[in-house]
């Protein structure tokens, strides 16, 4: 087994490292860090990053994508602030998500604004009762007519303020019954207006995180998307990829408090010499950095496994899990680190701490992650039922 990284992965690392240096982090810089930044620089953003196909990663080239695989997906990902990269996960997700389940002409109609960044996508499962289990919501969609009746109410939506499109997971009751089938519908903010605002949060507080009221939206019945994989399967299917991205979002944070910590150790003296030069800096310094390793091989590892074809739920369970379990305290001893410098917001390491703190939650809490992962190893699901798992 080969851990280093092939030239080809080396370049597109070095590139998005460039990109980032060039278009990106001074676009944050030059924005108030307490505030979302506007729809205009996330556009700009997207587009930068639609060169680098990243808008579409897991799109193959026929489709539009960039045919990469999804190892040099988190190698590149990795490089990205995450109060971008968590705008980019929803937004490549859902382009991933269309492609998968739409028709022929719905995919003409959605994916090539997407795919270049032109316009911002998102998707809408989670409700104020629904968070880990898309099968329990309450969002209900009728029809009128010719027209298609959404009602109901999304929340912790990443992109959803300021998203021209969102694919919202919701009930068929076209029918009458009081609970139908789950079905997904395409709903596009300038044809189909809904109420949306952002929610104000600790951490990743440049990012767009909110949520959707659809009262009586009424969406055309050609964004009906009628997924022959059903209605959660391609959602479910799409957290293999999510998690260790996530996980990769701790380890940017993780790795930038490091950085801070070992240049403010090899300055910072007392009792007549740099602190990196006593023992029990040194050991804090040692299980940081192992932290961060740890957690960046096991994201890529459940990312190759995605590759490979194998199952990967419970690798990227565990990657999410660790990475940002792992990564939080890194960044925690990378303040201890600083001593009394790191509770001073000049610093900046508590900003990180705040921002990783925002990761535990998002595509499965840490409760629901460690089931996923126990499932696998088991056979066993310890939720709805307790029944063996299908061979």
């Amino acid at each position: 087994m080969d851990f280093r990284l092939t030239p080809d992965q080396e370049l597109m690392r070095d590139s998005i490292r460039r990109l980032v240096e060039r278009d990106v982090d001074p676009l944050l810089e030059q924005h108030d860090p307490d505030q979302p930044l506007p729809k205009s620089a996330f556009l700009a953003v997207f587009g930068k990053l639609a060169e680098l196909g990243l808008t579409a990663a897991r799109l193959p080239q026929e489709a539009g994508g960039p045919g990469i695989t999804m190892l040099d997906y988190g190698i590149m990902f990795e490089q990205i602030p995450p109060a971008i990269g968590l705008s980019l996960i929803a937004h490549e997700a859902t382009t991933s998500r269309l492609n998968a389940d739409c028709n022929d002409g719905q995919r003409r109609r959605f994916l090539p604004d997407l795919i270049a960044g032109r316009k911002i996508g998102c998707t809408g499962s989670t409700e104020p009762d629904t968070g880990s289990d898309p099968r329990g919501i309450k969002t209900r969609l009728t029809q009128q007519g010719d027209s298609l009746l959404l009602n109901g109410r999304k929340m912790w939506i990443t992109n959803v303020s300021a998203a021209d499109l969102i694919l919202v997971t919701c009930l068929d009751c076209r029918g009458g019954a009081p609970r139908g089938q789950v079905v997904k519908v395409v709903v596009e903010r300038a044809q189909s207006p809904f109420e949306a605002r952002e929610i104000d949060t600790i951490g990743l507080r440049q990012g767009m995180l909110g949520e959707a009221v659809f009262d009586d939206c009424k969406v055309p019945l050609a964004n009906l998307v009628e997924s022959p994989a059903g209605g959660t399967e391609v959602l479910k299917v799409s957290w293999a990829v999510n998690r260790p991205l996530f996980g990769l979002l701790a380890v940017h944070l993780a790795q930038r408090a490091c950085d801070i910590a070992m240049d403010y150790a090899k300055v910072r003296k007392q009792f007549g010499k740099p602190i990196a030069a006593h023992q029990l800096v040194q050991k804090n310094l040692s299980d940081i950095v192992t932290a961060i390793t740890a957690s960046r091989l096991l994201c890529l590892h459940a990312l190759s496994l995605v590759d490979q074809g194998r199952a990967a739920d419970g690798a990227a369970a565990m990657a999410k899990r660790y990475a940002q379990n792992a990564c939080r305290e890194a960044v925690w001893q990378s303040m201890n680190v600083l001593g009394a410098m790191g509770l001073s917001t000049e610093a900046k390491v508590e900003a990180l701490y705040r921002d990783i703190r925002m990761l535990p939650v998002p595509d499965g809490t840490n409760e629901i992650l460690a089931l996923i992962h126990g499932r696998e190893l088991t056979g066993f699901a310890a939720f709805r039922g307790s029944g063996r798992v299908a061979d």
